[in-house]
């Protein structure tokens, strides 16, 4: 008998890729005694990695197959240090060579873990509920006893379709991914029953010249092929993400990849793009929906989503135009043995006389197949799964018994098919390993800090209810709402030795003006971080957080994103979006963004990211459907709601822009961080749309202070009151003082950025304050920066003379700054306050025909009912034609 230390001992059950990588993330945790069993002589290669056979490939580029959520370079990077330097993310490499990757990555895990890795090469037969523990009898008569487990055995190949007499038959083999399975074939024809992914594989492995290759399968169906060059993912529409029955489903799906065909040419663009949202999708189906897709879609479906490599499918096609593989679509009616061969009938009437027969049906979704998983459904500790697919789980992995969630039994992969459907692939098997680590580590309960994650996978020592916490305020920094700077300082208050949550503080503090003592809290993140044992990238964090408020350096926590990509809180300091602070600005941030890309795939908050880039670069179509797709997702996501503001205002959607905008204010408004800036979006739809009387009232009611305060104040009540006083939409006193008069301490005068001061300007000039102006102009002259310099001086003058009714001087100024404003940050839509002052002076000095000229170019890229005003009062006063008629 093997008793374990109380609290510490958690069995692995199953050493493929699942166990392994679920092995791994336990030991990631510090002190967790890890058992990991299976009577297979490897670990970490499982069926799928140990073949030796150099030809059979990934179905994978190597640049999708990383171990590490937050590393996606990780098994490039080890190809590239133990294979071939030049191997590339594109290539499709040898399944062997990853079951080596896998097996380097866990003794990594192993050799930095303070836990502990035992290896027992022995099978599973039974599992037992005992108080807190469960009781693992094992084939070699031992028991172990552990604090939890987790099956990661999979699903066992399925041989109900066999006849009996064939299923008894040496020359039957049910499963060709057995050590020496097909070693000892007899040189004579075989017949292999199904023609998936399994089917390539044994035809490659088998192929002779004076052999023929039978394959059959009820469908007929091939697993398509890779492209060499991958077209990006194509987000779904929403009537995708939201079917809720299968005939929806099917013509939705159908739509989607008619219409990315269109687009990109390429149909695997389509269902790629689906990958994010299968299992939310698979989830909503009803039950008879769910059977429906297996029994018609599921073997079509897996066809196109899991494909063969290009190198893999010329190879296959040699074999085929040889004529040594015949295809069949059919079942097997009869199979006799008759000692030397085995003679089939399949369902098309064909007759064959076969050496072998071997099953490439693969795994079958019927739990019961298996005789542990067999037991535990007998025993009431597990149940099976929707539409009869694995077992059924709660959310985190852990598996639900008769009577619900029973014993502390985990498990991911394979067995969770039924309630994800899309649960057997690396990117959902290393996310769930993750997800089960977790789990498994706050059911444990051990009194020492544990490593806990964030919601993106990323190490947090610290306690479990420090996190919990820690990641409600993650998610709502991420959904732009409010409170996460208060959640994240009761984190640390719960567990004041909270190194991550002392240096997020800090750093919102020095970035977003957050109400922190940024040098004591990161002189405490330092000290807590040096008590504690953290991970590579909490150091990394720590270290990049202490660079950029030492030195106001970007390129530390730039680097530090390049090294952990899935760091959202790092990566949300970095790029300017509604708050435009940001690291980065113009194409510098585009390339930011896309360049996370293969971290964070289909997620719903990197799509409203990607969406602001898409608008910023006017491709208004993509930013419509990525917002569109994040908000079908997440419907609080600031970030995508702010880029679908953008693309309706762009695109001179103003009546839809607004109907939408205030749906969304009346439904999500009140918890968003910055809805005074998504009122100043519906504010400037209205003042589009020339209902004066409406923007005063959106002004008084949601932007006037001190309903606004901090940045937003001079970033949108202040800038909206100017915008008024540009295009004639406010009559009488601008009511500016109260704007004055609640701005950040210091900031009419000493910006902190370029965009702050385009900001300060334009107040200062709605309150006439020519003294003001001229001594942010000043100051702007002598700035280190040099758009403050170049930028911000030049327009505190251009609008000094506005203010002053000196045209001549105005307009000089005003004239030269639009190759410049960029630099200033912001958006396209805040910048135009500019042109607006520009139209407003033009007019005014007389210069009416320049004016309309600027009116004709604003109208042919965006059209509104105040510029077609304003053109019609000019052409009225001038005589100049509306050159867009």
């Amino acid at each position: 008998m093997t008793e374990g230390e109380a609290g510490c001992t958690v069995a692995v059950i199953g050493a493929g890729a699942a166990g392994a990588l679920t092995a791994a993330r336990l030991l990631d945790t510090n002190a967790v005694r890890v058992v990991l069993i299976d009577p297979g002589p490897d670990t970490a290669r499982g069926a799928a990695y140990s073949t030796p056979d150099g030809r059979h490939l990934l179905n994978v580029p190597a640049a999708g197959m990383s171990a590490l959520p937050d590393r996606p370079d990780d098994f490039l990077d080890w190809l590239h240090a133990h294979v071939d330097a030049e191997i590339k993310p594109s290539t499709f490499v040898a399944r062997a060579r990853y079951g080596d990757y896998l097996a380097d990555h866990l003794a990594a895990s192993r050799a930095r873990s303070a836990g502990s890795l035992e290896r027992i090469q022995a099978r599973v037969t039974a599992v037992d509920h005992v108080g807190r523990q469960v009781v693992l009898h094992l084939d070699s008569g031992e028991t172990l006893f552990a604090d939890a487990a987790v099956v990661a055995t999979g699903t066992a190949p399925g041989v109900a379709w066999a006849p009996q007499g064939l299923q008894s038959s040496d020359r039957f083999v049910a499963d060709p991914w057995l050590p020496g399975a097909l070693d000892n074939l007899p040189d004579a024809d075989l017949l292999l029953v199904g023609t998936g992914l399994t089917m390539v594989d044994v035809v490659l492995a088998t192929d002779r010249p004076s052999r023929s290759l039978h394959a059959v399968s009820r469908h007929g169906i091939i697993p398509a092929v890779h492209r060499s060059e991958k077209t990006p993912p194509v987000p779904p529409p929403t009537e995708v993400t939201k079917a809720e029955s299968l005939a929806v489903l099917r013509s939705a799906l159908l739509r989607h990849v008619v219409q990315t065909v269109r687009r990109t040419g390429d149909w695997r663009a389509a269902i790629d793009g689906l990958r994010p949202i299968t299992s939310q999708v698979w989830k909503r189906l009803p039950a008879s929906d769910k059977q429906e897709f297996l029994r018609s879609d599921a073997r079509t479906w897996d066809a196109h989503r899991h494909r063969m490599a290009p190198v893999t499918a010329e190879r296959l096609a040699v074999v085929r135009e040889s004529g040594r593989l015949c295809q069949h679509t059919g079942e097997v009616v009869t199979a006799e043995d008759t000692g030397g061969a085995v003679r089939v009938l399949l369902s098309d009437g064909t007759v064959m006389t076969v050496g072998a027969v071997i099953n490439c049906t693969g795994p079958v979704g019927d739990a019961k197949v298996d005789p542990l998983l067999r037991e535990l459904l007998a025993g009431g500790l597990a149940r099976s799964g929707d539409a009869g697919l694995g077992l059924e789980t709660a959310d985190d992995g852990r598996i639900l018994g008769a009577s619900g969630r029973g014993a502390p039994l985990w498990t991911l992969g394979a067995l969770r098919r039924g309630g994800l459907w899309e649960s057997t692939a690396m990117p959902e098997i290393r996310s769930q390993a993750v997800d089960v680590a977790t789990a498994v580590v706050a059911h444990l309960n051990h009194p020492a800090v544990c490593r806990q994650l964030d919601v993106y996978g990323q190490g947090l020592t610290t306690t479990a209810d420090a996190a919990a916490i820690y990641n409600e305020a993650l998610g709502r920094l991420l959904r732009l709402q409010g409170g996460a700077e208060e959640l994240v300082v009761a984190a640390v208050a719960e567990d004041p030795d909270f190194a991550v949550g002392r240096a997020a503080l800090a750093l919102l503090g020095h970035e977003w003006g957050a109400d922190v003592d940024v040098a004591g809290q990161l002189a405490q993140a330092q000290a807590a971080g040096e008590r504690r044992l953290l991970d590579d990238r909490e150091r990394s964090f720590l270290n990049a957080v202490t660079a950029r408020i030492g030195d106001g350096s970007a390129s530390a926590l730039l680097t530090h994103i390049r090294e952990y990509p899935l760091d959202a809180l790092a990566v949300s300091v970095a790029i300017p979006t509604v708050a435009f602070g940001g690291l980065t600005s113009g194409t510098e941030t585009a390339e930011l963004v896309e360049s996370l890309a293969p971290a964070y795939g289909g997620d719903w908050w990197y799509a409203g990211q990607l969406a602001f880039v898409r608008q910023d670069q006017e491709r208004w179509s993509e930013a419509e459907q990525l917002s569109s797709y994040a908000l079908s997702l997440e419907p609080s996501s600031g970030h995508a709601v702010h880029a679908r503001a953008h693309v309706f205002y762009e695109t001179g959607s103003h009546v839809e822009g607004l109907r939408w905008l205030d749906g969304w204010l009346a439904a999500r408004g009140p918890q968003a961080n910055h809805r005074a800036h998504f009122s100043w979006h519906a504010a400037l739809h209205e003042l589009m749309m020339g209902d004066t009387e409406a923007v005063r009232q959106r002004y008084l009611t949601q932007l006037a202070p001190p309903g606004v305060s901090g940045s937003r104040v001079l970033v949108d009540s202040g800038a909206m009151l100017w915008r008024c006083r540009m295009t004639g939409a406010w009559a009488g006193h601008l009511p500016v003082a109260d704007v004055v008069a609640a701005a950040p301490d210091g900031w009419l005068q000493q910006p902190p950025t370029g965009f702050a001061a385009l900001h300060s300007a334009v107040t200062l000039a709605a309150a006439d304050d020519l003294a003001g102006l001229d001594q942010l102009r000043r100051n702007a002259a002598v700035h280190p920066d040099p758009v403050f310099r170049n930028v911000v001086a030049p327009l505190c003058s251009g609008l000094a003379a506005v203010v002053g009714g000196d045209w001549g001087t105005a307009l000089l100024i005003l004239e030269a700054l639009p190759s410049r404003l960029r630099t200033l940050g912001g958006s396209a839509a805040q910048r135009d306050v500019v042109e607006e002052t520009l139209v407003y002076a033009l007019s005014a000095a007389g210069r009416g025909d320049e004016a309309a000229a600027l009116l004709d170019l604003r109208l042919t890229r965006r059209p509104s009912p105040l510029d077609v005003r304003r053109r019609n009062a000019l052409a009225a006063r001038t005589g100049v034609l509306d050159r867009t008629a």
